[in-house]
């Protein structure tokens, strides 16, 4: 799908950029998606309407930079966790899921307008790819690092639970923005549910020899 924005290549234009991407996070923090508009982010940046015009096509287009910027976090954070836990065992993956939940959901907090993104993301067309590939690339990816500890489980089962527990984690963290009296409570709750989608009885876990951990790993990476 093409992209509604333009991303500038010199020094000078990306100053400009990153003006206009600032000026709209904190007007989404301000006003919402509804009331916020090309001309408020062009007034509250102090530039002229051909310098908006030149990235982005329209005020759906500086959400859909902003979430992309935002999803490229997460995903980042993910990747760093992966790394921690990967050859930690399947308990210890599956245990420490929350952690990487309050990652997310720090690096939310740090995002001004950071609900109004998500909620566009979900009610908004033209932005639904961006989440979609985010939750897709999330699920593929911790699948990867589940299936060695899983042998003879079919990876569409694993699979369909990993991308149940992104969702539920999205959705999660969406929530807490909303009603943040209950964090504590609701990580509890997500442990649990967790450790329900992941130690279901069709989800017999066999400790991998190390040669079937290795021949899998080989495997991802060749199929990749």
């Amino acid at each position: 799908m093409l992209s509604n924005h333009r991303k500038p290549m010199q020094e000078r234009s990306r100053k400009t950029y990153e003006r206009l991407l600032a000026a709209a996070e904190t007007l989404l923090e301000e006003v919402g998606v509804e009331r916020i508009s090309t001309n408020l982010i062009v007034q509250r940046a102090k530039l002229t309407s051909p310098a908006f015009y030149r990235y982005f096509d329209d005020k759906y287009a500086v959400i859909e930079a902003l979430a992309e910027r935002l999803m490229q976090r997460q995903n980042e954070a993910l990747t760093q966790w992966i790394d921690r836990y990967r050859d930690a065992g399947y308990d210890a993956l599956v245990d420490h899921i929350e952690d990487l939940v309050r990652e997310m959901d720090a690096i939310t907090g740090q995002q001004p307008g950071a609900i109004w993104i998500m909620r566009a993301l979900r009610a908004v067309p033209s932005l639904a790819h961006i989440r979609l590939a985010s939750h897709h690339f999330v699920t593929d990816l911790m699948t990867d690092v589940y299936m060695p500890y899983l042998p003879g489980v079919p990876r569409a089962l694993v699979r369909r639970r990993t991308r149940l527990a992104v969702e539920i984690a999205y959705s999660v963290d969406e929530m807490l923005k909303e009603d943040s009296g209950i964090r504590d409570e609701v990580f509890e709750d997500l442990t649990y549910i967790f450790r329900s989608l992941f130690y279901h009885p069709d989800l017999a876990r066999v400790p991998p020899t190390r040669a079937a951990v290795a021949a899998q790993g080989l495997a991802a990476a060749n199929s990749g």
